[in-house]
């Protein structure tokens, strides 16, 4: 789901709250392990992280590059 910022006008995700409803006959462990992979699914956790500090766009590439060439590396050394 996207939403749409009033005053930047860019497109932000949102996501949205997971929930589950208990259903007939089922025990409160089902019920929260079902809640656990709805919300691993839809990335909730990793949206939180990832937003938690703001890293610049400079930065992002420097650790993106920085990921390849671990990346490249390891593919060299197994291969």
């Amino acid at each position: 789901m996207a939403a749409y910022c009033q005053f930047n006008r860019l497109k932000v995700v949102i996501p949205t709250m997971a929930s589950v409803k208990l259903k007939p006959g089922e025990s409160q462990e089902q019920l929260l392990r079902r809640f656990r992979k709805r919300v691993t699914n839809a990335g909730i956790l990793s949206t939180v992280r990832r937003k938690r500090w703001h890293i610049s766009k400079s930065e992002l590439r420097r650790i993106e590059k920085k990921k390849a060439i671990r990346r490249s590396r390891r593919r060299q050394r197994k291969g």
